[in-house]
């Protein structure tokens, strides 16, 4: 691996580059990008402030990329019945019925959010002094009646949008413990489970498979292990992505995809990265869960992820789950926030939220990291 730090494009251009090829796949991205997902997307600011918004107006039963209620109640149900503590789990569930029909009744659905790409963990540009401003006064204007949103900011890779929030007005809800990675670099002491990783993807028998000249057979089967991973084992509530969709994206230069291949030549493994700026996620991964657990599936797609971010000089966003997997292999907990603005709104949405953030603040967040989750 290479750990030189590359030349990319201007943080401007790669913005630009993505937001283009975003729009170019609207009609798909509202329709078609997963089947429990309805969306409108657009865009607002101009220039190199220009990001992709997702519009909604409390259709029900989406996926919780677009939909609050989905994030904070029904997810955080599922959540609470799979953490099984006999002291907390019943109470938990019940809170999160009870918040469920009033934060819906209070239309907690009908949203704004500002630079959303339709993944688990949005990444932000760097820092536009000024362009927040400009972004929730023209979603005020076009949209009215909907609250603005701006996902997946933690106070350790998006300080400056953090604190420009706040002033701007936006309440602060936590939402869930993410696991961040300043540097992967191959030349310095790395986490024991890290370095063993490492030394598995360089001997496993399995064939590393690029994605540039995948069939349409491969990106259905890269469709089918996110889902064993991310629907079959994680949530239901999670994007249910289409094969369609994963390969345009790919095509499209949003997403490197990759894979690993057995001696049959079937993809037993994959994932796909998002980059912007200079962090680096993965929203698709998946491996086949029939398969023996000592093929290390999940560790080797993971140090996929690992080595792209030290080839291309990034940090990693790992977003959440996994919590002991992720810490024994140097990840650090943050607690990631919803910024929502809410002001131009009737009261009773506008008390939704605050409630909510109230409740996710005194409740939420102690349970994430008393129980490190």
């Amino acid at each position: 691996m290479n750990a030189t730090m590359p030349l990319h494009s201007s943080p401007a251009e790669d913005l630009a580059t993505k937001v283009d090829a975003l729009l170019a796949m609207r009609d798909e991205l509202s329709t078609a990008a997963a089947r429990n997902l309805v969306t409108h997307v657009d865009t607002v600011g101009t220039g190199p402030a220009r990001v992709p918004v997702t519009v909604n107006s409390s259709e029900p039963d989406n996926t919780w990329v677009v939909s609050p209620h989905t994030a904070y109640v029904r997810y955080a149900a599922e959540e609470a019945r799979r953490f099984g503590h006999p002291l907390l789990a019943q109470p938990l569930a019940g809170l999160c019925r009870a918040l469920g029909r009033h934060l819906w009744t209070a239309r907690i659905d009908d949203t704004v959010a500002v630079n959303n790409w339709l993944l688990s963990t949005n990444l932000y540009p760097d820092f536009v002094p000024g362009a927040v401003r400009g972004w929730i006064d023209e979603c005020a204007a076009r949209w009215r009646g909907h609250a603005v949103w701006f996902r997946s900011l933690n106070a350790r890779y998006t300080p400056e949008w953090l604190r420009e929030l706040e002033t701007a007005g936006c309440v602060l809800v936590p939402s869930r413990q993410v696991y961040l990675y300043d540097r992967i670099d191959p030349h310095v002491r790395r986490p024991r489970d890290l370095r063993r990783d490492f030394d598995l993807l360089e001997t496993t028998p399995l064939v590393a498979s690029g994605a540039a000249d995948w069939s349409t057979a491969d990106f259905a089967r890269v469709a089918d292990l996110y889902a064993l991973l991310y629907l079959g084992k994680y949530s239901r509530l999670n994007p249910d992505y289409t094969a369609g969709f994963i390969e345009r994206w790919h095509r499209a230069g949003l997403l490197e995809l990759g894979g690993l291949r057995d001696s049959a030549g079937q993809l037993v493994a994959v994932v796909g990265t998002f980059s912007l700026g200079s962090t680096m996620t993965a929203p698709i991964v998946g491996y086949d869960t029939s398969l023996p657990q000592d093929l290390g599936l999940f560790r080797l797609i993971t140090a996929t992820v690992f080595a792209r971010a030290a080839r291309d000089g990034r940090r990693v966003n790992l977003s959440a789950g996994a919590a002991h997997f992720k810490r024994s292999r140097g990840g650090l907990p943050e607690i990631e926030y919803s910024a929502v603005f809410t002001r131009h709104l009737p009261a009773r949405h506008r008390r939704a939220v605050e409630q909510l953030a109230f409740l996710a603040r005194r409740v939420g967040v102690p349970i994430m990291r008393r129980f490190e989750l």
